[in-house]
């Protein structure tokens, strides 16, 4: 007779790290891996790491758990109602700088943004970053290539719409969510599909709808063949799906684009019924002195994938170009005349 308390145990232990590393996938008619459904990768967790934390991957379970419920109060509170006489500066957007109306995403209530109160967590540990090498979990430094090529560019942000982001053109998502890597963009939209055939996997990203198809077992295009989220060639090794990209275009990277020599390895391995274990590493010698790699977890959520619509069309790209023109019109008739000027 087997006791109460020691069959608990056991359920337990079965259901910690060691049934996660011996989780096997379901799989598809043509005997893959199972990787299909609707996931999401939304997470508190930052890209890089505080600096508090040093070189320490994992958070202390009371660390964990204070982070989390600060961020379940600045939710709660941006979900509060607001009063009818507020001000601007009244409301109470954690994402608005100290006056209350400025801040990269003080645009936005809460009813936008994917509510995720969670960090990333692996074998029940959460984690203080999603870079995890270098060690320190920051970018490592630029190459001197990579310095005199940024030293190079002199255009401004309103000299023409090509000087614009990416995501505020709908060409790609915001941040790096369209990938590669797919990483979690800190705002909304964070959901991904994923559709297996045979020869390929698809990778239907919500934020901009960006559709990512990724060739099995086939082989890279040219080189001088540069495309949006780039080329794609996956196997399999055993349960994880491997995947490697070259032939970006330099636009797309991250922080600031990527050189002609950028490659990222990527590696989805199921570890649960409800769970991706997602891994890359950035491996660009023309921009960083040092390969970047880091691990996100994808959950899965509620489907389907809504239609994004994004801001084709969008005046304020007008008035932006048109406010610049103005502008420089005013600097010019307010300049001293040249010695070549007067004379004229």
């Amino acid at each position: 007779m087997v006791r109460p308390g020691l069959l608990a145990v056991a359920l337990a232990a079965l259901s910690g790290p060691a049934a996660a590393a011996d989780y096997k996938a379901p799989r598809t008619a043509h005997g893959q891996p199972d990787l299909q459904g609707v996931w999401s990768n939304a997470t508190i967790t930052p890209l890089t790491r505080p600096a508090a934390f040093g070189d320490r991957l994992v958070l202390t379970p009371a660390e964990a758990a204070a982070i989390e419920n600060a961020n379940a109060e600045k939710v709660a509170r941006a979900d509060a109602p607001t009063p009818p006489d507020a001000k601007v500066t009244d409301l109470k957007n954690a994402d608005c700088g100290p006056d209350g109306i400025s801040g990269l995403n003080c645009g936005y209530n809460q009813g936008w943004k994917d509510s995720e109160a969670n960090l990333i967590e692996f074998n029940g540990e959460k984690r203080t970053s999603i870079l995890i090498s270098p060690a320190n979990g920051q970018f490592p430094p630029l190459t001197r290539e990579a310095m005199e090529r940024r030293r190079g560019r002199t255009f401004g942000g309103a000299d023409g719409p090509e000087a614009r982001g990416l995501g505020e053109r709908c060409i790609l998502s915001f941040g790096s969510s369209a990938g590669p890597p797919m990483l979690p963009n800190g705002y909304y939209n964070n959901v991904y599909e994923i559709v297996q055939t045979k020869d390929a996997v698809l990778f239907q990203v919500e934020m901009v709808h960006d559709t990512r198809i990724v060739r099995l077992n086939a082989q890279h295009h040219p080189s001088n063949l540069k495309t949006w989220m780039g080329d794609s060639i996956g196997r399999w090794d055993g349960e994880t799906l491997v995947i490697e990209t070259i032939n970006l275009r330099p636009e797309q990277g991250l922080r600031g684009g990527s050189s002609d020599k950028v490659k990222v390895t990527e590696w989805l391995t199921r570890i649960g019924p409800n769970k991706i274990r997602y891994k890359f590493t950035v491996d660009d010698p023309g921009a960083y002195t040092a390969p970047i790699s880091g691990e996100v977890a994808f959950n899965a959520t509620k489907g389907p994938v809504y239609e994004y619509a994004c801001h084709e069309g969008n005046y304020a790209m007008e008035g932006i170009l048109a406010g610049a023109r103005e502008a420089e019109k005013t600097a010019k008739s307010a300049a001293p005349a040249t010695a070549d000027e007067g004379s004229n």
